[in-house]
């Protein structure tokens, strides 16, 4: 085959992949092809290029989709049900389910909460304490976690109890066009985690003084 036809065939199979340095034969010598190495712009400058554009054009498509329809919630709750081998959350009113939410955990979804950092969600009876507009997640509600069972129980051990437990909504950072991959992992420190639009019906809907019963 002529050298000039076989380096125009490489060139062209290679053309899509200038990030390569690959072996051509621009002359023949006794029949034989003399080899040269061709540098061509690192392969790693054209991959970072393409990764980059790909994520750009996924999170263009996340950013178009269309916003979650508001959640509403018809009157105040009196009690907070949550139970977390199914991961739901019940607000009752007078003993009447008046909404239902899927949750997401701690990372550590199993147990009671023992110490700082075990990434357990806490189980027990609680009273929500507070509640915070301008916290690291979208709205949250604190809960009166430890309490003075949970204190002697960690110093029993010698360690804290951790605390800061609270339902809150996704990261500031991350909108509900998030909130499938969220909804489908456990992924707090140990708090209860709703969507954003959930945790806006959440936050109107629970007063200062609801108790919370966290179950197994």
């Amino acid at each position: 085959m002529p050298c000039a036809l076989l380096t125009g065939m490489i060139l062209d199979r290679f053309s899509i992949l200038p990030g390569v340095s690959i072996a051509l034969p621009p002359k023949c010598r006794n029949g034989a092809f003399a080899w040269r190495m061709v540098p061509i712009m690192p392969i790693f400058v054209r991959l970072f290029f393409h990764v980059a554009m790909f994520a750009a054009l996924g999170a263009a498509v996340l950013a178009s989709q269309p916003g979650p329809a508001p959640v509403i919630i018809e009157g105040q709750a009196d009690y907070i049900l949550v139970e977390k081998s199914i991961r739901r959350m019940v607000l009752i009113r007078q003993g009447e389910v008046i909404a239902m939410f899927r949750i997401s955990l701690g990372g550590a979804p199993v147990g009671d909460k023992e110490r700082q950092g075990d990434n357990r969600t806490p189980e027990g009876i609680y009273t929500i304490v507070s509640k915070n507009s301008d916290s690291a997640f979208h709205l949250s509600l604190m809960t009166s976690y430890p309490d003075a069972e949970d204190r002697r129980a960690a110093a029993a051990r010698g360690v804290s109890p951790g605390g800061d437990i609270a339902i809150h909504g996704l990261p500031n950072r991350f909108g509900d066009e998030y909130a499938a991959y969220f909804r489908a992992n456990d992924w707090t420190l140990g708090c209860i985690a709703v969507t954003n639009a959930e945790i806006e019906a959440i936050y109107d809907a629970v007063p200062i003084g609801t108790v919370i019963e966290i179950r197994p």
